[in-house]
């Protein structure tokens, strides 16, 4: 399929990058470009073939927010109405059956930093600022940074982000858990799909598996987690996968996936 704003580039190991490719606007989201993401990622998640993604944005942004001048017009209805697009194509991230990785190149702003906060996992070009700007501009976020952002960094340094709308730096996203790696612009996408290629030599549908448990299992109490976690594991020994890992293992050789 053709898009209007995505790069979507076939890597080697069932690796896929997704440039989100709206420069002049510094990849602004507007109801196009999410419109698009939802649209892919319902096809990723159905795509046998993929196993990885990472997700980057064109130019010296990773997403500079939502588009303002698409906002800035809008009613409450309206306005609730936008937010339903961006939570639910965030949510398709998220809630994707593959792993998802945003190489954060730059501005992560807004929507750029709630849309990062989708993904399983963020690295960050030692360029890249991130933010929730939003009371600045009268409104709150609103497509889940207000959800994801607490549980990723905890209560009082989310709170202190979204009510200062205070930018900070690659570092210091680093020193509180918002990212997970920081790299040299030039070794951004590369370092990115390095950690692609680990996750895609393992056994498919054990990742997958642990991806939901944990999507899934986060929303609730330990006890109903538990119970989550014992499903995915029980499901992981009717894969062929198990038994070749295991026997892989005992035979002290490296094992040889087949996704099934």
């Amino acid at each position: 399929m053709e898009y209007k704003f995505l790069i979507v580039e076939e890597k080697e190991d069932g690796i896929l990058l997704v440039t989100i490719n709206k420069e002049s606007s510094l990849n602004a989201l507007n109801s196009e470009v999410l419109t698009e993401l939802n649209t892919l990622f319902t096809h990723i998640d159905q795509c046998e073939k993929t196993k990885v993604v990472v997700l980057t944005g064109k130019g010296k942004a990773f997403v500079a927010g939502a588009d303002i001048s698409e906002m800035a017009s809008l009613n409450a209805s309206e306005g609730a109405k936008f937010a339903k697009l961006g939570m639910e194509t965030f949510m398709k991230i998220e809630k994707n059956s593959k792993p998802v990785i945003a190489a954060v190149n730059g501005f992560a702003l807004g929507g750029g930093c709630e849309i990062s906060l989708a993904c399983d996992i963020r690295v960050a070009s030692t360029k890249a600022k991130f933010g929730q700007p939003e009371v600045g501009l009268g409104i709150t976020p609103g497509f889940g940074g207000t959800q994801r952002l607490i549980r990723t960094v905890g209560p009082g340094a989310a709170k202190e982000l979204i009510y200062t709308a205070d930018i900070i730096n690659a570092e210091e996203a680093l020193r509180i858990g918002l990212v997970n790696h920081v790299y040299e612009p030039e070794e951004l996408i590369d370092k990115a799909l390095e950690i692609a290629k680990k996750i895609a030599s393992k056994a498919k549908l054990a990742v997958e598996y642990s991806k939901c448990a944990i999507v899934n299992g986060i929303q609730t109490d330990i006890e109903t987690g538990m119970e989550i976690e014992r499903q995915a594991f029980g499901l992981c020994f009717a894969t062929e996968d198990q038994k070749e890992g295991m026997k892989a293992f005992l035979e002290k050789r490296s094992p040889e996936f087949k996704g099934l």
